[in-house]
Formats: C-alpha cells, sequence, structure tokens
C-alpha cells in the first residue's frame, strides 16, 4: 500500500519498488507478458542492426516497446476484472475484450512499423 504522506525523493523511490512490483507479477501471471519481453530482446539487436538511422531505431524498437506498455494496461484491466468476480459479466467481458483489442492493435502497429521500414 501506498503510503500517503511520502513526498519528494522517498515518494520516487517508493514508487520505484511499486513499478518493479508491478513488472514481477506481470512477468509471473501473464505468458503474454513473457513472450513479449522475449520479442524485445530479439528485436532490440536487430532493430540496432537493420535501422539506418536514429528514427528508425528508435521507432522499431519503441513499436515493440508500445505493445509491452499496453500488454501492462491490459494485465491491469484483466486483474481488476477478476477480482471483482469471475462470474460471467457483459460488462467484465466487454472491459477484457477491449484490451485485447488494444494489445491486437499495438501489435498491428508494430508488424506495420517494422514492415514499412525494413521493406
Amino acid at each position: 500500500m501506498a503510503n500517503p504522506n511520502a513526498k519528494g525523493v522517498k515518494r520516487l523511490i517508493n514508487a520505484c519498488f511499486f513499478s518493479v512490483a508491478g513488472f514481477k507479477a506481470t512477468w509471473t501471471h501473464e505468458e503474454a507478458f513473457r513472450q513479449e519481453v522475449i520479442l524485445f530482446i530479439i528485436t532490440t539487436p536487430l532493430a540496432l542492426w537493420l535501422g539506418q538511422t536514429t528514427i528508425e531505431k528508435l521507432l522499431l524498437i519503441g513499436s515493440i516497446v508500445l505493445v509491452m506498455i499496453v500488454e501492462l494496461l491490459n494485465s491491469a484491466v484483466e486483474a481488476v476484472v477478476d477480482r471483482v468476480g469471475f462470474e460471467h459479466h457483459e460488462l467484465s467481458g466487454r472491459a477484457k475484450d477491449i484490451g485485447s483489442a488494444a494489445v491486437m492493435m499495438s501489435l498491428a502497429w508494430a508488424a506495420l512499423t517494422w514492415a514499412l521500414i525494413l521493406l
């Protein structure tokens, strides 16, 4: 639980610990995130090698980072929905489907970015 009285540097340090905890939880519980991290590890050196300009390299790497960011947000939505209850509810299903659609769009954007730069 966050300390509401923490200010300044102490608040930033706390935020870093909470972020690390979020990465650990996502790594532990979300196979898709683990796959995307592996994708990032593989594509980053490729982007540095294949990108001809700094901008191309940033776009290639950034598109994969975007996928991971969207996956983190989708995982957070899914965790909250599951916390509320596992019984089927239209709005719960809709929230999960929308999060999944966001991940799909980010993956399509990454694929398009890589295709346009490399071709």
